[in-house]
Formats: C-alpha cells, structure tokens, sequence
C-alpha cells in the first residue's frame, strides 16, 4: 500500500483494506460485509484518493463529513446506498468524516464463473457519481438491511457446498432490489428530472447555436452528461424512464431536428449540411437521415420544392 504523493492508493484485496481499516482478517477472502462504525482508518490516509480492486455496495445511514466519488462529492446527510465498480476513484474529504452503516465489498473472482460474474455490468448504478445516490424510504431501508443481514449470516456460518451459491443469490437480490429502488426514484423526482430535460435541451440548442459541430465534431453522451454534472449511465437511464428513449437516442432525434431545418430554410448541399451537424463523412449523415426517416436528405429536400 504504498503511497506516491498526490496518487491514488491502489487496494488490490479485500484482506489489504481490512488491515488498512484496522479490522479483523475477513472470513472470506473475496467478500466481507463491514459495519462502517468499526472502522478506524489511520489518519495519514485522510485527504486521500483510493482505487479499490473490487465492488463496493455501501448503505451509509448516517454521515458527518464528505466522501468523494469520481469527479463529485456527496454528504449523505439524508443516508443512502452508494454503488461502487472496481478501480473507480474514492476520496475522503475533512479529517471528521464519520458514518454509520455497511459496506459490502466483493472481488470480480468470487462471481466470475456464475452468471451474475457477466451480467453485474448491466447494473448502470455501479457507474452513477456520488451525487446520484439511491435515497432509501423507510421501508426499502428495512428490505436492504434485511437483505445485508441475510449475507452477514451466510458469512459467519458453517461453509459448505451452498454457501457461495446463496451468498450470490442474496447479492443478486440485493442489486435487484437497488434497480427496483432506483426506477422508484426516477419516478419520485420526476419534477426534478423534467428540469434536467429542459436543461438538456439547452445545452443541445447551444452546442448547434455555437457552431460547435464543426469545431468539435457530433455531440456525444459524455459531452451533455459533463455540462449537465450528471454521469452518463444516470443520464440515459433517467431519460429512459421519463421519455422512453436513452441519452443517445435523444442526440439523433436533435440531430435529425437541426437536419431537416437546414434542409428545408437554407441552400446548403447535403454535404455542408452534414458538417454543419459534425459528420466527419457524408454518407455517414445521409446513412443516418435514411434510417431515422426512411427518405435520404435529397428526398426530404425535395419534397418542399
């Protein structure tokens, strides 16, 4: 665990951040459930950076300081469950920060040869920022905690032939559970969500008005995620609950918008139209118009003549 200045401590195993939280060896090597509360973490590591080699499913319920996640910060005054992918960036900022609640911490190796070993990666929570929390109702709190109880168990009791099977099984559920949870949300924030959608539109507006595409090419995900201080996973997955259609859908729709403007108010050839947009090639943007409304620009062009 050495550490370089203003680098990141790379923890490579469950075992490793165990004896860097001044907690006993986990009983198994490849998961470990955490009550926070145990932890005692050496202060030279505060203002730190970490990259943890393993997931990381955190239910904090209360919290007196900040944690960062990726480029944001979070405070968890209200609690919540932070989902956490292997070698994603966390820091600690303050030298109070304290929280009560568990950690689930998993290393890829121990669901590898199950199906969920291929399938963890369609959970898009594990790529949300830390302002992206799942906030918990009382009652989804209860089912959570249960849940967490059910692993804590299976960890402290006799391993046999099921043991890895349920444990699986109980984490699974778990990520279910937080998918449940965080479609909930959409749904209870959606005031909040149609203000990102408008924000979204602005930026789409701009990002045309400023003759960006020319200078920068198409617009992408990453690009209104960025503008919007959303991550990208968080803003396709909330436009796909509001509207139906994901964060990159959104852009074609614009795209083809912007397209059938120019080609019906302006002289631009279909090529110049398609660099104005920011296609690198031609064909590439009638290829699209094409797909999107089943005439080519020409077409389109035409029948307003």
């Amino acid at each position: 665990m050495k550490k370089e200045p203003n680098s990141p401590v790379k923890i490579n195993s469950i075992s490793e951040l165990h004896q860097m939280l001044g907690l006993p060896k986990p009983l198994h090597p490849l998961v470990s459930l955490v009550d926070n509360t145990k932890m005692v973490l050496d202060r030279s590591y505060l203002k730190s950076s970490f990259l943890f080699n393993f997931y990381k499913i955190s239910y904090k319920k209360t919290l007196k300081g900040v944690i960062g996640y990726g480029q944001g910060y979070y405070d968890f005054d209200e609690g919540g469950m932070v989902f956490t992918a292997p070698n994603q960036l966390i820091s600690i900022i303050g030298d109070d920060t304290e929280y009560k609640g568990y950690s689930l911490l998993m290393h890829p190796d121990f669901v590898r040869n199950y199906p969920l070993g291929k399938n963890i990666k369609s959970y898009g929570f594990f790529s949300y920022e830390a302002n992206e929390a799942l906030h918990l109702s009382d009652k989804e709190r209860t089912i959570i905690l249960g849940v967490l109880d059910s692993i804590e168990q299976e960890l402290n009791g006799t391993i046999d032939d099921f043991s890895q099977d349920l444990m699986i099984s109980y984490i699974e559920v778990l990520l279910n559970y937080g998918n449940r949870f965080y479609k909930r949300q959409f749904i209870t924030r959606k005031a909040v969500n149609h203000d990102l959608l408008a924000q979204m539109e602005e930026v789409l507006e701009s990002y045309f008005e400023q003759e960006e595409p020319l200078k920068n090419g198409l617009i992408t995900v990453d690009y209104l995620a960025q503008h919007l201080n959303v991550s990208p996973r968080y803003l396709s997955d909330m436009l796909r609950s509001l509207t139906g259609q994901n964060a990159q859908q959104h852009i074609h729709e614009k795209l083809i918008e912007k397209a059938k403007e120019y080609l019906s108010t302006s002289q631009l050839s279909v090529a110049e139209v398609a660099y104005q947009l920011g296609f690198e090639h031609p064909q590439s943007f009638s290829k699209v118009f094409k797909k999107k409304t089943n005439v080519t620009p020409l077409e389109f062009r035409a029948s307003f003549n």
